[in-house]
Formats: structure tokens, C-alpha cells, sequence
């Protein structure tokens, strides 16, 4: 429940030092990372100049960061209070905010700086509700423009173009992502707000015509939908240049082939509505390497760990704006280093699963196949390797499945894959309390197919998929062949399990189906 943390209250002579030198040392650093990104150029400079030396002044700002929250944050100064923390001095000593033991606990105005949240120009977003409750984020101006700049650069760095056009189909509601980069990409583009309305997007590159570099920027179930509604028009996806710019979950590489066999490419980004927009983002390195790691045990073994099945999605992202650290639990900790951020974001744990590395560790675990894996981007920037939400798993036979290895399982060789609009995985209890997983998929409104059909290839692909990525999946095959006996269930538009849930995001997993 939310409580009202104590105001500011006054501050001893010591305090009021010790937050004037902070905020002095904090706004230096703060501005010398906004010098150096004012134009998206300068940004790609810097992006390609990094430096891992830098990675020691965006630690010790990370550690700053807290020290002024202490004494300028009244829900942090309690937080750090109820968790005898209040001097602490080094980074690991510092707690892990969390939304259920900080965001949640005390209210939007208490997480600001000096406890004061109406300013002009502030926005609120609101997450997508996806853990079961919605909750507001406020961001203010100056914070809003560092993220806009960010966008900026990075759309003109990956997506190069003279005629930039970028067709926004993120939902248009309160939600972060949309109206966020609909801003954003205004700075360097010509840019149309369509949401997610698939009629309207086709009128627009009809009307508009096939003179301009068209982005796309929408999640990636729908960006699937899109192509799937083109195709059924007849669409001269030839006369076009169409990319696509997603967010918001994880794709795998399966659905990555499927839109590029249409899309000149589709590349990636990271956030999460309680941190920031665009903390990380793919590159055609990135994707190199993600496919690499697909089938290079060695590799994987290298940078993932010993046995990881996973294959997780691959971002570079700037430790000097959002310094990133894996906890003992191989969680990912995220510390927003700019003074602008209005709710200062402090170790803050969104439960995403992640591995870090930088390029020199990368560079010598690709070893001579460096060179064929680098791209002209030439991003010098860390990289961050996300698995995703640590409790998004089905267990089932002694393996963990995965909706990213079911998608791919889904799409991959599936002659019936533009029939799919989206899925989700249930467990269903047998006679005898035994369990087995179910595939719940749901049907284009448009879609005639066969269902018993669409039903077998689902499963087969789903598990021949396992069978290879997953050594507990494969060796609970050859123990016993029943592990085969996957449930695939076909649904009409919105029916069974997928009534309840929303259309903006999808949802994997569900409780009953």
C-alpha cells in the first residue's frame, strides 16, 4: 500500500554542504554528457567513441547519484532509513529499489527531487499494467528532452536516410512508448502518430507513396500483423523502403527472419516505463552476434555461461546516462546518472534477467571472426545481454519453457505462420494431477486455414525447436516421449484466454486457459 514518506524537513549545516557539493559534482557531469549529445551527430561521435575508461566515471557517478538522493529525496532518505543504509558510501551498499519495496511504497511526490513533483512541463506515462496494476511515472522536462536526443541519434545512426518518415504505431494512450517517441523522432523526421490501426498505416503508405524511408515503430506482434495485412492487400512492398523499429518485449530471431523477408530490416530497443525510454539498442553487430551465439556453443558458453539455453536479446547501451549492474541473482540493476531525472531511478531491480560485457570482452571471445561480425555502425559501447523477466517460464518435464523459444518454434518453417496473431501458454491439469503445457494461439480475423492442421505443425515445430535448444527438453524426449505431448489450442479473435487480455502488449503467460 502507498504510504506519504516524511517531507524534506530541514536539514542540518552538514547536510545542506554535503547536498550543494553533490548537486555541484552531480549537474557538472550531468552537463557534460548533455554537451556532448546536443545534436544527433555529436551523439553518434560519442557512441562511437567510447571508451571503457569511462566506465569507472559513470560508477563513481552511479554512486554519486544515491549520495544525493540521500539528502534530496525524501521517500529514498526514508527508504535508506528503514533499511540502515543511511550511510552507506559505496555503490553495493546501496539497497536495490524495487517496485514492490520502494515504488509502490511511497507515493509519486515523495520520489522527486526536494519531495516537489508539479513542475511545468512534466509528463505522465503510465505502464501498460502487464505485472497486474498500472502505475504512473513522471518524467520531467529536461529528462524528457536528454531521451528524445538519445532516440534521435540512434534513429539516424541505424536507420540512415534523406527522407526520413517514421509511422508511429505504438499505442497513443498514457503509455511511454508511444507519445515518447512520436517527440522523439520528431527531431529528425517527418512523422505521422497512427497507432496501432492497421488501415490507417496501409492509406498512409499509399497515400504518401514510395518516395520517402519509411521506420515503422511498433511492437513486434503488431509489426507482424502489419506485414501480414500488407501481403493479403497485395502490397508492392518492392516499390518501398520500409524498416521497422521495435520495443516493448523480446523477438526472437525467427520473427526477425519472418518481417525481413518484407521489412529492409528491424532493429530493437530496451526500456522498461518505471527507468527510461531507449536504455539500450540493437546495432547489425548485435544481431550478428545474437544469431552467432544461436548456433556457437563455444561462444555461448563464453559469454553466457556454462549450459545456458537461453538466447537472449543483445543491446548496446551508455553507461554514462544509465549505469547497469548483475546482481548475485543475475538480475538486472539499473541507476539513471543524470541529475534531469525528476524520480531519481537508484539500483532499481524491473526483475529482467541480463549478463554485461564490454566490446573488448566480446571482441576476444569472437576471436578472428571479430572482423566478419562488425558492421558500419561501429557502435564502441558496452553490451547488454537480456533474457527478460525472470518469471516468464512454464516448468515442465525438469526443462524451463521459454515464449521466446515457442515463438520460434511457431514461426519458424511454418507455412501457416500469417494465420498466427498471437499467443500465450497455460498449463492444463490432466487426471491423475499430472500437467501439460498449452499453446494457446489465436487466429487473424481473416485467416482460413485448417485448424487441426495449423494445430499439428505448431506442435511439431514447438517441439523440435526444444529438442534442440533445450538439453533438459531433448533428454526428457528420449526418457520418455509423452514429453511430445504438447497442447495446441486454436482460437477466433479475442476468444478463450485472450479475452481478457489487453491488446496493447502481449501477455505470455496466463493462469487458466
Amino acid at each position: 500500500m502507498t504510504r506519504k514518506s516524511p517531507g524534506m524537513g530541514p536539514l542540518t549545516p552538514r547536510q545542506h554542504w554535503r547536498r550543494a557539493r553533490l548537486q555541484a559534482y552531480s549537474w557538472l557531469l550531468t552537463g557534460a554528457y548533455r554537451l556532448g549529445a546536443t545534436r544527433p551527430a555529436v551523439w553518434r561521435f560519442m557512441a562511437r567513441s567510447y571508451h571503457p575508461v569511462l566506465d569507472r566515471l559513470a560508477r563513481r557517478h552511479a554512486r554519486v547519484a544515491c549520495q544525493f538522493a540521500a539528502v534530496d529525496v525524501p521517500a529514498y532518505r526514508d527508504f535508506l532509513r528503514e533499511n540502515g543504509a543511511e550511510h552507506a558510501r559505496r555503490l553495493e551498499d546501496f539497497p536495490e529499489t524495487t517496485k514492490q519495496n520502494y515504488a509502490s511504497v511511497y507515493d509519486e511526490q515523495s520520489r522527486c527531487q526536494e519531495g516537489r513533483l508539479h513542475r511545468p512541463g512534466v509528463i505522465v506515462d503510465e505502464s501498460s499494467g502487464s505485472s497486474g496494476k498500472p502505475y504512473n511515472w513522471v518524467r520531467g522536462p529536461r529528462e524528457l528532452q536528454g531521451i528524445y536526443r538519445n532516440a534521435a541519434g540512434y534513429i539516424e545512426l541505424v536507420f540512415p536516410g534523406e527522407r526520413l518518415f517514421v509511422i508511429n504505431a505504438y499505442s497513443m494512450g498514457a503509455w511511454a512508448t508511444g507519445t515518447t517517441t512520436g517527440a522523439a523522432m520528431a527531431r529528425i523526421a517527418m512523422v505521422k502518430n497512427t497507432g496501432p490501426d492497421l488501415e490507417k498505416i496501409a492509406d498512409t503508405l499509399e497515400h504518401f507513396g514510395p518516395g520517402y524511408d519509411y521506420v515503422v515503430a511498433a511492437y513486434p506482434p503488431f509489426l507482424k500483423h502489419l506485414r501480414d495485412r500488407l501481403d493479403a492487400a497485395g502490397f508492392r512492398w518492392h516499390d518501398y523502403r520500409i524498416r521497422g523499429m521495435v520495443g516493448g518485449e523480446g523477438m526472437t530471431e525467427a520473427l526477425r527472419d519472418y518481417l525481413e523477408e518484407r521489412f529492409e530490416e528491424v532493429r530493437s530497443g530496451y526500456g522498461a516505463s518505471d527507468l527510461t525510454i531507449g536504455m539500450g539498442a540493437e546495432s547489425g553487430f548485435t544481431v550478428r552476434l545474437r544469431k552467432r551465439l544461436a548456433t556457437d556453443q563455444r561462444l555461448r558458453d563464453i559469454l553466457l555461461g556454462p549450459g545456458e539455453q537461453r538466447l537472449p536479446m543483445i543491446f548496446h547501451y551508455n553507461p554514462l546516462e544509465t549505469f547497469l549492474e548483475v546482481n548475485g541473482s543475475g538480475e538486472l540493476l539499473c541507476t539513471i546518472n543524470t541529475k534531469s531525472c525528476l524520480q531519481p531511478k537508484l539500483r532499481y531491480n524491473v526483475g529482467d534477467e541480463a549478463r554485461l560485457h564490454t566490446l573488448a570482452e566480446v571482441r576476444r571471445a569472437l576471436g578472428a571472426d571479430y572482423a566478419a561480425t562488425w558492421t558500419d555502425e561501429r557502435m564502441n559501447l558496452p553490451l547488454l545481454f537480456l533474457f527478460g523477466r525472470k518469471d516468464s517460464t512454464i516448468s515442465y518435464m525438469g526443462a524451463n519453457l521459454y515464449p521466446q523459444d515457442v515463438e520460434y518454434g511457431l514461426y519458424q518453417g511454418n507455412p501457416y505462420a500469417a494465420s498466427i496473431a498471437r499467443f500465450c501458454l497455460s498449463l492444463e491439469e490432466l487426471p491423475g494431477l499430472e500437467y501439460r503445457p498449452v499453446i494457446n494461439v489465436e487466429l487473424r480475423e481473416e485467416a482460413d486455414v485448417d485448424r487441426d492442421e495449423l494445430a499439428r505443425i505448431c506442435r511439431e515445430g514447438v517441439v523440435a525447436h526444444l529438442g534442440r535448444v533445450s538439453r533438459d527438453f531433448a533428454e526428457s524426449l528420449k526418457e520418455d516421449p509423452s514429453a511430445a505431448d504438447l497442447r495446441v489450442r486454436i482460437f477466433d479473435g479475442d476468444g478463450g484466454p485472450f479475452a481478457a487480455l489487453t491488446k496493447m502488449k502481449n501477455v505470455y503467460l496466463v493462469e487458466h486457459a
